[in-house]
């Protein structure tokens, strides 16, 4: 990407994998990461966050294998203010063709209290552990967590500190969504006028959506002089998530004329990651998010759609094709084939490699067989649908419900678990009811079902619902999403696929003696 000189360049740092992850219900299964991690190298992601390497043995495979297959993106891991974090950090990502070790350490008041350190104990503790990651790695990154309730002094003693030690990056996280524009720029332009070797560094910015003003926050973050932004793929994250990868890099896109910086992200693969990582993640984007939403290319009011015939600059202020959408006359059916299925789809933002096509194609048929056409809002849930039959560990094989006005209704089901294949009935409150105990009576499970939702994908009596639960299990907590033209059919592989979730986040985890927190930093 060529860019002109008077604009500056802004460093893209992607933390899907690793803050992204840690939302509440998001789990990606290895190979999920590795896909995510690939997309996210093809588009040109500076920086990829790969994971927290000491949290378990599965994050630790996962970095050092992402850091094996990294292409140009500099891989990171995450460590805590110690020696065991920082070390196991460095042989994850010591594989990359780029490495980076990312150590931090909470510096307000607050995280402070956690550890039981002053602020004496806490400058000698950054100081020995960023110069031991130097010494490990030559691209180290700081933070100080909670870095916006900071009380300003001691931030500028322990970001010079961290300067001095080696780190090259400083990273000001908005932990908690605290701070608004001004203060994110007038802090990150302070640090820069207040810190001796603060002209050696990269600032980096990190910022949480708590107040809704992450994309805010981090495009003041540059405006004040950060030349990094931290940030997610649809703005995953905790609590309200982190800031958007698409909403910065687009803003920065359309607005060049107030914003003179750059970024070598190919936002033609914006679309198609951000519904990848919908569906691996469990979570989907709402109908009216910024630039990825269903709705952020609709115009339904008369005056809106009128202008839009006249002249589509007068209502888009860009264009569809420019995040990887574009507009298409092919209508899919039964008789449709695999050039035509992978073409719709390319037009939908998704990129299918052959393997994937033919999966998909199998179950577009099946489909195309019961709908008489199948529109672009089927395809979508299609491909959302949350299926991997290769790893998950409970696959529905049949079902068949009785149900109407004489009770009691009752499911027969079939299903492999680990392969083997077990069946059972059962009856219940409804057919639904009476699936759901079927699935818990094969495989047992203490998960408390929190949220069940339907929704018709499309309009008429063939159309698809749509199906989203999320389950709670000893404070582990997983979504599902399926997609059907029959609504308890969805309704149950929903929910296997919210236990799946819930079985390889427990399986993760289970492989440690103690399950670690990004909150833990002695």
């Amino acid at each position: 990407m060529t860019q002109p000189s008077h604009k500056d360049r802004v460093v893209i740092f992607d933390t899907t994998l690793r803050d992204g992850e840690q939302s509440p219900g998001a789990t990606m299964s290895h190979f999920e990461k590795l896909e995510i991690a690939e997309l996210l190298d093809e588009m040109g992601v500076d920086i990829i966050e790969a994971g927290f390497p000491i949290a378990s043995e599965g994050d630790f495979n996962a970095v050092s294998e992402i850091a094996r297959l990294s292409k140009t993106s500099v891989i990171c891991g995450l460590a805590r203010a110690n020696y065991g974090d920082i070390d196991r950090c460095w042989e994850a990502v010591k594989h990359a063709r780029r490495p980076r070790i990312h150590t931090f350490i909470g510096t307000s008041p607050l995280h402070r209290a956690i550890p039981n350190l002053d602020m004496d104990q806490m400058a000698e503790r950054i100081h020995e552990t960023v110069t031991h990651a130097r010494n490990l790695c030559d691209n180290v990154q700081w933070s100080p967590m909670d870095a916006t309730r900071t009380e300003t002094d001691y931030l500028c003693r322990v970001v010079e500190l961290a300067i001095k030690a080696g780190a090259s990056t400083i990273n000001i996280p908005d932990t908690v969504g605290y701070t608004a524009p001004v203060e994110s720029a007038d802090l990150i332009r302070m640090l820069i006028e207040k810190v001796p070797g603060a002209d050696q560094v990269v600032f980096a910015t990190h910022c949480h959506n708590d107040l809704g003003m992450a994309t805010a926050n981090a495009l003041a973050a540059v405006a004040g002089g950060a030349r990094q932004i931290e940030c997610t793929i649809n703005g995953l994250g905790e609590r309200a998530g982190n800031t958007a990868l698409e909403e910065v890099v687009m803003a920065m896109k359309v607005r060049g004329d107030i914003m003179p910086y750059y970024t070598e992200i190919d936002t033609t693969k914006l679309m198609n990651i951000s519904r990848r990582v919908a569906t691996v993640s469990g979570f989907p984007v709402q109908f009216n998010k910024a630039i990825v939403g269903k709705n952020a290319f609709a115009h339904e009011s008369g005056i809106h759609q009128d202008g839009m015939l006249k002249n589509a600059e007068t209502f888009e202020i860009m264009r569809p094709e420019d995040v990887g959408l574009a507009a298409t006359n092919l209508v899919m059916g039964k008789h449709s084939g695999r050039a035509a299925l992978r073409s719709k789809l390319e037009e939908l933002g998704y990129s299918l490699g052959d393997n994937q096509l033919k999966d998909v194609f199998v179950r577009f048929k099946a489909l195309a067989d019961r709908k008489k056409e199948v529109f672009d809002d089927d395809l979508v849930a299609l491909m959302r649908a949350g299926e991997d039959a290769e790893n998950d560990r409970l696959v529905l094989k049949s079902l068949k419900v009785v149900c109407g006005t004489e009770g009691p209704q009752s499911a027969d089901m079939t299903m492999l678990i680990d392969g083997k294949e077990v069946s059972t009935t059962a009856t219940g409150d409804g057919p639904v009811d009476a699936a759901f105990n079927a699935v818990k009576a094969l495989h047992g499970h203490k998960a408390r079902l929190q949220l069940y939702q339907v929704h018709a994908v499309t309009e008429g009596t063939d159309a698809q619902a749509t199906v989203s639960v999320r389950m709670e299990e000893a404070g582990n907590i997983a979504t599902g999403e399926s997609a059907d033209t029959d609504t308890v059919v969805a309704s149950v592989k929903a929910y296997i696929n919210a236990l799946n979730r819930l079985l390889m986040r427990q399986d993760r985890v289970g492989q440690d003696k103690k399950a670690i927190s990004y909150k833990d930093v002695s």
